[in-house]
């Protein structure tokens, strides 16, 4: 029997006072008890929080937000994975990950189809096969976390409105979600089996990538070229990739067989070439090739190590005690370069600072487009330098260490190079893209070389650095504040940090996930004993065995929703670009 709605006016009805609790029952018991409390403050809301048994899964209510205009409520669905008929392999060790992908995906589409009010919400997804707290996938356990908004007239809670969201809209996007054993949920199938099988060949492409000592793989027939400059989506009838014969190699993938490609090698390899004929296209397919992508990406078979930095100019970054002695010396003023400091760094300054903090951060592989970096740091030709004396000009290019940062520390490079010819002198391999087919030119590149010399400028050995040794610190402030805004932008306490020139960050929930890990490397794991490289480690030992739910250590509130994983390097470039950064 449905209960009549409470009699009395809002207005003069007021929250009793008492503490929250966790209510257990039926679906039915939930919708009863949201038609109950129709017309009431908006503060009786938290009479739902707990735990509501759907038969097919348990709805767990557990945050209600303050206000209509507060953010939306905080739930979970769990459910049962052979009861929803996940596949064996959907739940295996290596395969979750994509699976859960799927889940977070297929949730978004059903509330496309189920809720026309849009109250319920989830975190949104790319192109990026990704680690996500929006859903965890187990053996014996799926877990999906997911915001509904609660209706209210003004501060007047609608209650039956509310009641048909969790009587209808909510179990049917659940249910579209979870069913994969009816008779209709052979398509829903299929597009899972489709993604674990994308994700499994490309953590095999991966694995060829360690075993062959490859740096990156593109696979003949990729699509690389994107719809425009903020689609992430493959661009229609665009020039499909096919590999140079003499860089050409193939590897045997679990569901796409045999499969050729090109194999770029370690050391200096340029890409050259005429203006929009694909330089930076290839390039950006190569930087987002450290994840996995979704099916009919295009880039499903482009792989690059995972560690792999892209590392561009930073006018007005912020630098903390980076030893950037190997590219800026004997500066005017005296500057001490082995530990240099600065509030506002020029472009050559900060793509100094960020190569030297990417090889201290582990990277294998810097990535560089000549259109986004500081031509003072890339090149100095010949006129320049015999009018610039050796030691009237402190910067020392990128083109005469780049030999002995691969000859030295094992750091590999790709550069996009269309504008200055001084870089085919210390190239391992030159590509050149022409009407976006990309051709290997490395021995004609080595003859214009022979025929057209130039002063040797590569310097021998590269400068050893000491290990910087993180501070425990705060940003200031009286109350924590930890948020991020968008790709760009994170704030700890009073500090803003901008990160848009982290490139490889390809989703805001990794921004919310830094934010979060920051205030963690700062607060509990820094020590002013520990080097950096080896906090990072820590923290990732600690996600690895916590999930993304280890954050709530650092202050966020329980079941987080919107984070992604990020990657190690990219938690330690946004570290560094944290102003309040101190260093032992």
């Amino acid at each position: 029997m449905t209960p009549r709605p409470h009699s009395s006016p809002a207005g003069n009805v007021r929250r009793p006072s008492r503490p929250k609790q966790r209510h257990t029952g039926s679906d039915q018991d939930l919708i009863n008890q949201a038609i109950r409390i129709d017309s009431r403050p908006y503060g009786f809301y938290g009479d739902l929080l707990g735990d509501w048994d759907y038969g097919d899964f348990i709805l767990h209510i557990d945050r209600i937000q303050a206000d209509p205009y507060a953010p939306p409520s905080a739930m979970r669905v769990t459910a049962s994975p052979s009861a929803m008929g996940l596949p064996e392999h959907a739940l295996s060790t290596d395969q979750r990950l994509a699976t859960a992908d799927y889940l977070v995906r297929s949730f978004a589409a059903a509330i496309t189809r189920n809720c026309p009010s849009r109250a319920l919400h989830i975190a949104r997804t790319g192109q990026e096969i990704l680690e996500r707290s929006a859903c965890t996938v187990t053996p014996d356990r799926v877990e999906i976390r997911f915001q509904l908004q609660l209706p209210a007239r003004g501060r007047t809670i609608m209650g039956r409105e509310a009641g048909r969201l969790l009587d209808v809209d909510l179990p049917d996007t659940v249910m579209d979600t979870l069913d994969f054993i009816s008779e209709d949920a052979a398509d829903h199938l299929a597009g899972l089996n489709a993604h674990i099988h994308t994700y499994e060949d490309y953590r095999a492409l991966m694995e060829a990538l360690r075993e062959n000592q490859w740096v990156a793989f593109v696979a003949d027939g990729a699509v690389l070229a994107r719809r425009s400059g903020v689609s992430e989506h493959p661009l229609t009838d665009a020039v499909p990739f096919e590999s140079p014969e003499s860089l050409a190699a193939t590897v045997t993938l679990p569901h796409a067989g045999t499969v050729r490609g090109m194999a770029i090698p370690p050391g200096v390899t340029v890409i050259a070439g005429g203006g929009y004929h694909g330089k930076s296209t290839l390039l950006n397919a190569i930087q987002r090739g450290v994840y996995a992508h979704v099916p009919g990406d295009g880039r499903e078979l482009v792989a690059t190590t995972d560690a792999a930095m892209k590392i561009r100019a930073a006018d007005g970054r912020a630098v903390t005690a980076v030893d950037v002695s190997a590219f800026i010396s004997h500066l005017p003023a005296g500057a001490d370069t082995s530990r240099f400091s600065t509030e506002n760094a020029s472009g050559s300054t900060s793509q100094a600072a960020s190569i030297m903090e990417a090889v201290e951060a582990g990277s294998p592989l810097l990535l560089l487009d000549e259109d986004t970096s500081a031509t003072n740091l890339l090149i100095r030709d010949a006129r320049m330098r015999a009018l610039i004396a050796a030691d009237k000009e402190p910067i020392t290019p990128l083109v005469d260490r780049i030999r002995a940062l691969f000859t030295e520390c094992g750091v590999s490079t790709i550069i996009v190079m269309g504008g200055s010819g001084d870089y085919l002198d210390v190239a391992d391999t030159v590509l050149m893209l022409d009407e976006y087919h990309c051709l290997d030119v490395t021995e004609r590149a080595r003859s214009i070389s022979a025929n057209l010399p130039r002063e040797v400028t590569a310097l021998s050995g590269f400068p050893s650095s000491l290990a910087r040794v993180p501070v425990r610190s705060r940003g200031g402030g009286d109350k924590p504040k930890t948020k991020a805004s968008g790709l760009d932008t994170i704030i700890i306490d009073k500090t803003t940090v901008d990160v848009s020139d982290i490139e490889q960050i390809v989703d805001t929930g990794q921004t919310e996930a830094i934010a979060w890990m920051l205030r963690g490397l700062l607060e509990d794991y820094a020590d002013a004993r520990t080097p950096l490289a080896e906090l990072l480690v820590r923290l990732e030992r600690t996600v690895n065995s916590e999930g993304l739910d280890a954050v709530t250590k650092f202050g966020a509130r329980p079941y987080p929703a919107f984070l992604v994983r990020p990657r190690p390097v990219d938690l330690a470039a946004a570290l560094n670009r944290y102003r309040a950064l101190k260093i032992a």
